[in-house]
């Protein structure tokens, strides 16, 4: 039998601050990169295109499929309209805040010659359609959008978690996986998924309208991350065979990189090798973090909590400071080693800055992803409730529901 009791997954936490923070030195690095970004060097360096492509493989699929672990945990013992109710708060809120507001701000940046100031440009914030012709976009929230949607979905299918029949289907599914190198049985899936759409839909956009492959392919990410990856059995299980994981992303990426000396030219057979590829670097090298941050990062921390909380506004706030600081440093006469520093340095001084102003605000905190501040009657409550054995017997009294078990916390190992 698994635990019936949820503990803490202190390397799901660790794992979600690690990949957020990669995302902005990622986009550091998209500064530098010869690829037009939202704001460019003058002179770009090539040498960072392949490690930029092999770390893009891998880091927002296994970004979803940590939210699906996250998920499943968020969702607890809610009911379908509450989760909802929270999704909507915790995701459709900071989207729309930042979409009308921070979004705006960054293309009025990029395209800052077309206007003489920004009250110029502000009755002109949505014209000309969907970005990049036009204004409208919504840059990096689309990671924000997509897991909206992605609840949107699910939500009629939470009951049937709870039911045996999903039990028995998932039992199943973690004695496949849990075999030696078992969780390469998701890759059919997903390659078969992505061999079907990418016909239609062969390039990530991240508008939605015309992304349906990519989105598919977190979803699929975000669904093994629900159902398989909050097992204790399958993480035990893979943290034991990281090292597999490991080599076989070190084979895969030899292929990726050896595909062009061994297809002599371009060919459809070439995409299709480079395809597969990529997606067989996905997944083995998301695994293998798991597996590694499982064994090394599953302990609690005095900064643990204060960054988990902080990592949702950090992920908002980061593009529009590498905009703004980068729009400025970029125009400064000195060498593109201290203008990377300096941007990296200024934009999350900027960052931490803004950070401390949203925490202490109710108004920008739910804006911003984050749970509302305790008022002093609630804090006083609590207080009470802790210090009076007799208030906690009566509030058990009251509420049993919170000792309830969920079935699909109860799996057997067979």
């Amino acid at each position: 039998m698994e635990s019936q009791i949820k503990e803490r997954k202190y390397f799901i936490d660790w794992l979600r601050i690690g990949l957020i923070i990669s995302v902005f030195f990622f986009h550091v690095g998209m500064i530098f990169r010869p690829e037009q970004w939202h704001v460019n060097s003058a002179i770009s360096f090539s040498f960072l295109d392949p490690i930029m492509w092999w770390l893009h493989l891998w880091r927002m699929p296994l970004l979803f499929l940590v939210s699906g672990v996250g998920t499943y945990y968020a969702i607890g013992h809610r009911t379908s309209w509450q989760y909802l109710k929270e999704r909507f708060i915790r995701l459709y809120i900071p989207f729309t805040f930042g979409f009308f507001t921070l979004v705006p701000l960054m293309v009025y940046v990029e395209r800052i010659d077309n206007y003489n100031s920004l009250w110029d440009y502000i009755p002109h914030m949505f014209d000309g359609g969907p970005y990049p012709v036009g204004n409208i976009s919504w840059h990096h929230l689309w990671f924000i959008l997509y897991l909206f949607i992605i609840s949107l979905l699910i939500t009629p299918f939470l009951n049937y978690t709870k039911s045996g029949h999903y039990n028995m289907v998932r039992a199943k599914l973690i004695n496949i996986t849990t075999q030696k190198m078992g969780l390469n049985w998701l890759l059919p899936i997903i390659i078969t998924s992505q061999l079907i759409l990418r016909q239609y839909f062969p390039n990530s956009t991240h508008a939605l309208y015309n992304d349906w492959a990519y989105f598919m392919y977190y979803l699929l990410f975000f669904l093994s991350g629900f159902i398989l990856f909050t097992s204790d059995r399958v993480i035990q299980v893979l943290a034991k065979q990281r090292r597999l994981y490991l080599y076989q992303t070190l084979v895969f990426t030899a292929i990726l990189f050896l595909l062009p000396t061994i297809f002599s030219e371009s060919s459809i057979v070439q995409d299709y090798a480079r395809g597969i590829t990529e997606m067989i670097i996905s997944l083995s090298c998301g695994l293998t973090v798991i597996g590694y941050f499982k064994t090394y990062f599953n302990s609690d921390h005095k900064f643990r909590k204060v960054l988990n909380e902080a990592i949702y506004p950090f992920y908002l706030l980061h593009q529009p400071a590498l905009i703004f600081v980068g729009y400025v440093v970029l125009q400064w006469e000195i060498s593109y080693l201290s203008q990377a520093v300096l941007i990296t340095v200024l934009s999350l001084v900027s960052i931490i800055a803004s950070y401390f102003i949203i925490m202490k605000f109710n108004f920008l905190r739910v804006v911003f992803g984050m749970k509302r501040k305790p008022t002093k009657k609630t804090m006083v409550a609590q207080n009470v409730v802790t210090r009076s054995p007799g208030i906690q017997l009566q509030s058990v009294i009251q509420k049993p529901t919170q000792f309830k078990i969920r079935k699909d916390e109860i799996i057997s190992k067979n």
